[in-house]
């Protein structure tokens, strides 16, 4: 039962709020019963008070026993409440006059008799207690016990002790029924507020079982499929947009798979193909000249290369798909190595009688993987051959500016279409698939641009097409002067 969020929610809040229920009527029920203590108290003070005021004024001349009897009889007359009950005592402790001797008198509908004057908890509290005040704020007797209070009066030479006994049985009743009340509300405002609570998080929750039985019909055969988002501006509306964008991202990116795969199967179908072509074409015949063979024998070691570019560009890729393409960083000069790689890529240039130049800053320092920003800059300077017409040009720039280095490489080729511009940094993607293939084991698979941008932002810095237009095209890398590992 409790594995449902709903059933825990409801529990939790029906626990929280019997606590603090409880607290409220265990904190209500001790002030009630402290104020009503304290009210009988004051109310016990005040009746003795105006207790010895009419029995002196009402006592005679002669203020022997009898007298003392008749002032205290009539002052019990003037004063009686209910479920009060006044006692004269002398010195001795015995009782003079009480208030059970008045003809019909019953004060307190309890049957109380005279015994209890001579019970041993209420001589031990008229001998011990106080000569005026609270003596016992629990004397037994009746149904529920008394309060007890004393006062002193004079008569004459002679001292008495007058004790009130204020019975508690109305209190002890008025307390029951609260007592009774709280056992009676409490677990009926529990229950209520349990069955709201499961009724609201029932409600509340629904959107959550709604997105989840959607969520379970989803999967790669529909991806296109969202959660419908009920109210954009709350917790679960946000939810479900999140949940929506992490749909879109995985949706792109088994788009970007599918294609991957794709184009990866037709670029490596083409050097197979050929080199089957290649091996059946030899050996259906019976005996060929050497030129023949060495002929063949350069086709197949062109389209082995290519072969072999293709797969070492796709290993690469991969590993650094899934983080594991290791980063060997030490200290270098950026303009050293662009210096290298110009001349490296010099023999591609003068196949086709391309100039390359270089405007490139020294004393460059940066700590890098060394062989990754060869590697990078090899790649962009072939792009650049390969697009570059006969007798062009390409130039090569590397120089610092405020947070960085940039290097740039720019050519004087046709450019590429506006529309295309947003893709060429995707994987095995040419602009012109037919001249992308010029020169056999040097034609592109379209993997160059992608790579290089992997080791750009994998030195934390990042590579753009700045220009692109009818005179030609300006690759861009920014790195940054601070290296990965901080130096």
């Amino acid at each position: 039962m409790l594995d449902s969020v709903r059933a825990r929610l409801t529990v939790w809040y029906s626990i929280a709020l019997g606590i603090v229920l409880i607290f409220l009527a265990v904190l209500t029920y001790l002030i009630y019963q402290r104020n009503i203590t304290q009210r009988t108290e004051t109310n016990l003070a005040e009746l003795a008070s105006a207790f010895t005021t009419t029995f002196e004024s009402e006592l005679p001349d002669q203020t022997g026993m009898e007298g003392v009897k008749e002032a205290a009889l009539e002052a019990m007359k003037e004063h009686r409440f209910r479920d009060t009950i006044f006692v004269v005592l002398n010195s001795a402790g015995n009782v003079v006059i009480s208030s059970l001797e008045l003809p019909s008198a019953d004060p307190t509908h309890e049957r109380i008799t005279e015994e209890i004057f001579s019970s041993p908890e209420f001589r031990e509290a008229t001998e011990n207690g106080k000569t005026e005040g609270i003596v016992r704020r629990k004397l037994p007797g009746g149904k529920d016990g008394f309060h007890a209070f004393t006062s002193t009066l004079t008569a004459g030479d002679k001292t008495y002790k007058l004790v009130l006994l204020q019975s508690l049985h109305s209190q002890e009743e008025l307390l029951l029924d609260i007592r009774n009340t709280f056992l009676l509300v409490i677990p009926i405002s529990l229950l209520l507020a349990g069955a709201g609570g499961y009724f609201l998080a029932r409600k509340s929750l629904a959107p959550v079982a709604a997105m989840a039985s959607q969520a379970r019909k989803m999967g790669a055969a529909n991806l296109g499929a969202r959660l419908e988002v009920a109210n954009q501006r709350d917790e679960l509306g946000q939810l479900a947009l999140t949940f929506n964008q992490l749909l879109d991202r995985l949706e792109d990116s088994f788009e970007k798979q599918r294609r991957f795969i794709a184009d990866a199967s037709h670029e490596l179908r083409t050097p197979v193909a050929i080199l089957r072509g290649e091996t059946e074409v030899t050996l259906s015949r019976p005996s060929r000249s050497p030129e023949e063979y060495r002929e063949t024998l350069g086709v197949l070691r062109d389209e082995s290369q290519r072969l072999a570019g293709i797969i070492e560009d796709l290993f690469t890729l991969t590993r650094a798909d899934a983080g594991e393409y290791p980063l060997s960083h030490k200290d270098l000069y950026l303009d050293e190595l662009a210096t290298d790689s110009l001349r490296r890529a010099r023999t591609l240039a003068m196949a086709k009688n391309i100039t390359l130049a270089s405007e490139i800053v020294p004393e460059l320092p940066l700590r890098a993987d060394e062989a990754l920003l060869r590697r990078m800059l090899l790649n962009l300077l072939d792009n650049a051959i390969k697009y570059t017409p006969e007798g062009g040009n390409i130039s090569l720039a590397c120089a610092k500016q405020e947070n960085g280095y940039i290097v740039s490489v720019t050519d004087t080729g046709e450019g590429i279409p506006k529309e295309m511009q947003g893709r060429v940094f995707e994987r095995f993607f040419r602009v012109d698939q037919a001249r992308s293939r010029e020169g056999g084991a040097h034609g592109g698979a379209g993997l160059g641009l992608s790579i290089a941008r992997w080791i750009a932002e994998a030195h934390h810095g990042r590579l753009e097409l700045t220009r692109s237009d009818a005179t030609g095209s300006t690759f861009s890398v920014i790195l940054p002067i601070t290296g990965p590992s901080g130096i």
